[in-house]
């Protein structure tokens, strides 16, 4: 008898370990920050942020089992109308610089991002510099919340485009957090999706472009404007709009811990609108309440999605990647 509980016992062992192996585990970390001591200077102590580098970041990838990441720039923290900033292009281009150099040293793991502040106008300069450096040519940051973008001012939709087309000429992918300024109180919702479906995207036909935060910030699914932008990104996306044809979306802090059973259930509705072929899990920082990669993933596994569709999320590689 005590033979057979054994058995038992370890059968079961067996099963959960064998459960436990078949979760499927992202490919990549398509939405990560690295933090130098620059940027902390500039942000300040109530910011409340820490430097972060790069070995810091592949811990953490290697606890939840993840073997690549992008590391996105934040360079473009130097450009908000928030700071003057003496040299501000020179502190933009080493930022940069820091940054592909943070990615340089796991070359076979991680690869960088260059960021601007689309509006400025030595912007189209960086993405020309940044695209002749093998260590930022594969990708454009934008954060149109930082920058101050408004997507229902024309000047605005004007030059994001120019900045959109610019990227398209040197084969960088772009990642756009979308969110306008929460601070400035600045109008987002389906009109703002809309004009940036009818006119900025179609500016960078030959690129991806992901859509950071699926179109929110983080953490957590409870900003309606943002719900409203991701409705209208995912409505065109599934009938097929043109537009959207190089479109991708990260889920970077979006389902967290504790979303509720409706958000959850709401969230999944949309990503099966955008299609799971072009949705690509992201963390974001390694900073404060932020989850942690392993600590991320098993919170969006909580989402009610089956397995296959968890799987062909932690399967999708996007084009600057492979």
């Amino acid at each position: 008898m005590r033979n057979r509980l054994f058995k038992l016992a370890a059968l079961a062992a067996a099963l959960v370990c064998g459960a436990a192996a078949a979760q499927p585990t992202p490919a990549g970390d398509y939405h990560q920050h690295v933090f130098s001591d620059e940027i902390l200077a500039l942000l300040g102590p109530d910011a409340g942020l820490r430097p972060v580098q790069a070995k810091e970041v592949i811990g953490l990838l290697d606890a939840a089992g993840i073997r690549k990441a992008v590391l996105l720039s934040t360079a473009y923290m130097y450009g908000s109308p928030r700071r003057a900033v003496e040299d501000e292009y020179a502190q933009v281009r080493r930022e940069n610089d820091w940054t592909a150099a943070q990615a340089a040293q796991f070359p076979d793991r991680l690869i960088a991002f260059c960021g601007v502040n689309p509006l400025k106008d030595y912007a189209i300069d960086e993405i020309r510099r940044c695209a002749g450096k093998p260590g930022l040519k594969r990708g454009l940051k934008l954060h149109l919340g930082n920058s101050d973008v408004q997507l229902d001012q024309e000047a605005h939709l004007k030059r994001l485009a120019e900045v959109f087309a610019a990227a398209n000429r040197a084969g960088m992918a772009i990642v756009v957090h979308m969110r306008a300024s929460i601070r400035n109180k600045r109008p987002y919702g389906a009109a703002q999706a809309q004009a940036f479906l009818d006119k900025v995207l179609p500016a960078a036909p030959d690129v991806p472009v992901q859509v950071a935060h699926l179109g929110g910030s983080g953490p957590g699914f409870e900003d309606p404007p943002a719900r409203e932008v991701l409705a209208t990104l995912a409505a065109a996306a599934e009938s097929g709009s043109r537009s959207t044809r190089n479109l991708w979306f990260d889920v970077a802090s979006i389902a967290d811990r504790d979303i509720s059973a409706e958000a959850a259930a709401l969230l999944a509705k949309r990503l099966r609108q955008v299609g799971m072929g072009r949705v690509l899990y992201g963390t974001d920082s390694a900073q404060g309440n932020n989850l942690r990669p392993r600590e991320a993933w098993a919170a969006f596994r909580r989402l009610p999605l089956t397995e296959a569709e968890f799987a062909q999320i932690a399967a999708n590689l996007p084009p600057y990647f492979r």
